[in-house]
């Protein structure tokens, strides 16, 4: 990107949207470059700098597509390799969850009583969008238990979307990429000394994908922050 052409910050985090629908166009290996140098700027906890990046693409990445969606339709449970809290989101949070729903369902056509529409609309998360590119995260398996690493982590997923969009990339951060982690791990050589986390499909966006249109709603500044002993 040419520097008169660059994003300002504000461009960045106001523009971003959640990317689910790709040109297949590849990315290339300098522009994926680039965008890792940026996001690992994340700041960690006394700079531990926990994690570690798997990217992969091309046939790799159908191998990963095909066995995810097998082991979907045949029944196969998910297996993540993170901590699960088990409890279901409730309350406002489930109903802020219902609401980005909503909105990607109509923007797809996809009506309420439409179980085969719903459906082809999860597999296409176990495909990983038919994103031309995939980022797993992972932390060093010495630090499973605590919460410190996945919060490093999450800053560094936080900062790569943002590095991505700067550059032209969008993404979308998702679990189904991770929900069979054997696959994963299987093709993508990963070393036993690391947890699988989260996973981030990645590519140039097709703007004729109707569910990129959607911008999910946030909370009111006056909602999120509290704000003691201001004049």
């Amino acid at each position: 990107m040419a520097k008169e052409e660059a994003m300002t910050y504000d461009d960045v985090i106001m523009g971003r949207r959640s990317i689910r629908g790709y040109k297949p166009d590849p990315v290339p290996l300098e522009v994926i470059e680039d965008i890792v140098s940026l996001a690992v700027r994340a700041p960690s906890s006394y700079n531990s700098q926990p994690w570690h990046l798997h990217i992969a693409t091309g046939e790799v990445l159908d191998r990963i597509r095909r066995d995810s969606t097998e082991r979907t339709a045949s029944g196969v449970r998910p297996s993540f390799e993170r901590m699960e809290t088990g409890k279901a989101y409730e309350g406002d949070h489930r109903k802020r969850q219902i609401e980005v729903a909503v909105q990607l369902f109509e923007a797809m056509g996809i009506a309420r009583d439409d179980k085969e529409g719903r459906d082809n609309w999860t597999m296409r998360g176990f495909r990983i969008f038919d994103a031309p590119l995939l980022v797993i995260i992972t932390y060093d398996r010495e630090l499973q238990g605590g919460d410190v690493a996945p919060f490093d982590c999450g800053a560094l997923a936080t900062s790569l979307v943002n590095a991505a969009w700067s550059r032209g990339v969008g993404s979308v951060i998702n679990s189904q990429g991770v929900m069979h982690s054997p696959v994963v791990r299987e093709h993508l050589n990963m070393p036993d000394d690391e947890v699988i986390l989260i996973s981030i499909a990645m590519g140039y966006p097709d703007e004729s994908f109707p569910a990129n249109a959607v911008v999910s709603h946030r909370r009111e500044v006056s909602d999120v922050a509290s704000f003691v002993g201001f004049e």
